[in-house]
């Protein structure tokens, strides 16, 4: 993996220094960080050109293909523009992968050498009215996003991640028509209808961004979406209709674990959440671990729910934080027949401090919360340690599917997720998971499956088929169904349709 600074060479080193330092990649490089930084620095001035970051080229990367993946957005927390890097990087093409540092990128993609990780300089921190920052920001992107284009090696094509489209889509589009490039679009959903979620459906600046979507939605060569009901809304409402759909699907890293991977985990997070502790030095609340090395789960362990939420309005918790009062009482009044809950809610945004501070308030005795932040490694793991998931993902447009669940499906773990028209597509109600409407829905559902739990259980019985499908689901890689509906654009053969 190559690593492309800040685009402003007055940012070049400390741009590098925090790549290095934070990814570790110095150990993959050299002897020390100290060395590595010093090769990293020297590699870039002799590459660099017009105010870029440009690395040294071997013959292997000459001869392969170049294709730019472009998010406007933190590139560790776009997982499926990772998958298309990694993907394309797999049928031998060169890869650019441009967005903002944040989280860490996926490790596969880290360790990719025909993937270059190029950061551009975020909008500066001011305290502005919200019309006026949103102005500013939108411009200081459009440059930055352009300057980072016309510095970077040229490529073939060029696909973009949208939302966020303003400004992406029109300077993408016209880079692409001054360089010759190929457009494409990967529609995730719509900008448009997320901005409507803080201003209002008729507010001007959702008007206008929508219309930007629509217009360089069709000038595009080509695109992608993620369901086939946004497939058919993109024809009919919008005009666009060299799309395909592919589907996501789950990274190799999320799939089931054994009892002692399940175990060291659970035994790392006691150290920091005393609910999942026990009295005896080798064993949590859910597993133990036997003098013979054997490691079993406990006959009386409590249940573990795991739910991924951005904390926004568009994740609506109150409708969770509801069904676990109701199972605090429940489980009241009926000990034999309901166990404790312990729920881990992973993730991070502007309303997670006042749920927090709500549910330390209420003071349960048989649930408890925990908001954990899971690394990379970790993460899937907790999915595959839980026994049930649940997904508060309300699409804005009503045509996106949640990635949370595809993780869950990889990890073999059942969902409860909420109702919306292309849900569908993804979760089917009593085969592979639980679809509810309400947040009394959603009480009952938790009922419902844990009644009875660890014996004899509603799994056992009425939901046996539940890890079969979910078992069938996994059998379909992300690589498998790319190559047939993703590959043809950038190959320029035709697509082959596969259901994912």
């Amino acid at each position: 993996m190559a690593v492309r600074g800040e685009v402003l060479e007055g940012h070049i080193d400390g741009m590098i220094r925090w790549s290095w330092e934070e990814y570790g990649l110095g150990v993959n490089c050299v002897s020390n960080t100290a060395q590595c930084m010093a090769m990293s620095w020297t590699a870039v001035k002799s590459g660099m050109g017009g105010g870029g970051l440009i690395g040294r080229m071997t013959d292997t990367e000459e001869q392969r293909d170049k294709v730019t993946v472009v998010v406007l957005g933190d590139l560790g927390h776009s997982p499926r523009m990772n998958y298309h890097a990694l993907s394309l990087s797999k049928e031998g093409y060169e890869v650019n992968l441009i967005g903002f540092a944040g989280s860490k990128p996926q490790i596969e993609v880290l360790n990719d050498e025909h993937i270059t990780l190029t950061y551009m300089r975020p909008f500066p921190s001011f305290t502005l009215p919200r019309f006026l920052a949103f102005v500013l920001k939108v411009m200081w992107q459009a440059i930055i996003l352009f300057f980072t284009l016309v510095t970077a090696p040229r490529s073939k094509s060029l696909l973009l991640q949208n939302p966020p489209g303003v400004p992406a889509m029109p300077v993408c589009w016209f880079y692409c028509f001054v360089s010759r490039t190929k457009f494409f679009v990967d529609w995730h959903n719509y900008g448009y209808s997320i901005l409507a979620l803080t201003l209002r459906k008729n507010h001007p600046l959702v008007f206008i961004y929508r219309m930007t979507e629509k217009i360089f939605g069709k000038l595009a060569s080509g695109g992608l979406c993620v369901t086939k009901a946004m497939k058919i809304d993109l024809a009919e409402n919008w005009g666009i209709t060299k799309v395909t759909v592919l589907y996501d699907r789950p990274a190799e890293r999320f799939h089931p674990i054994t009892n002692e991977e399940k175990h060291d985990l659970l035994m790392k997070l006691s150290s920091t959440y005393p609910c999942f502790s026990s009295d005896s030095p080798d064993k949590t609340v859910f597993t133990e671990r036997y003098a013979d090395g054997r490691v079993a789960e406990c006959e009386d362990r409590p249940a573990l729910v795991v739910s991924s939420t951005s904390w926004t309005e568009d994740e609506d918790f109150s409708i969770l934080f509801y069904a676990l009062q109701d199972y605090e009482r429940v489980r009241q009044e009926f000990p034999s027949h309901y166990p404790p809950l312990i729920v881990a809610v992973t993730g991070k945004g502007p309303m997670k401090s006042y749920y927090s501070s709500l549910i330390a308030e209420q003071q349960w005795a048989h649930v408890a919360v925990i908001t954990p932040w899971m690394t990379a490694e970790d993460y899937p793991k907790l999915l595959a340690s839980a026994d049930l998931g649940v997904c508060l993902h309300y699409s804005s447009s009503g045509l996106d599917l949640p990635m949370k669940v595809v993780d869950m499906f990889g990890s073999g773990l059942p969902v409860a997720a909420i109702n919306y028209p292309a849900l569908p597509e993804l979760v089917h109600h009593n085969e592979n998971g639980l679809i509810f409407k309400t947040k009394q829905e959603l009480a009952n559902l938790l009922q419902d499956w844990f009644r009875g739990f660890p014996k004899e259980t509603a799994i056992k019985e009425t939901y046996y088929d539940f890890y079969k499908n979910i078992d069938k689901f996994r059998e379909l890689s992300w690589h498998s169904c790319w190559t047939c509906n993703a590959l043809p654009l950038f190959s320029h053969k035709e697509a082959v349709t596969l259901k994912g």
